[in-house]
């Protein structure tokens, strides 16, 4: 890949995104099903799902940024 234009980590970041937002709402249900043990209400898989969206979106831009330095890492 040395000849070509690597990919920006914005479109590493997008294609990242669904694997990434996944994540995210698997450890935010399983981390609300700790609620109760505190006092809180636990999350629903639904509530973890809407928040997923959203903090999504910070974890694909750091597992872009991880996977563009693995590229350079690779091209070296």
């Amino acid at each position: 890949m040395s000849g070509s234009n690597p990919w920006p980590i914005w479109k590493l970041g997008l294609l990242l995104y669904p694997f990434a937002a996944s994540a995210v709402a698997i450890n935010l249900f399983l981390v609300g099903l700790l609620g109760p043990v505190i006092g809180l209400p636990a999350f629903t898989p639904l509530q973890a799902l809407v928040a997923s969206i959203f903090l999504g979106v910070p974890a694909a831009w750091a597992f872009a940024r991880w996977v563009r330095g693995l590229i350079d890492q690779a091209d070296r």
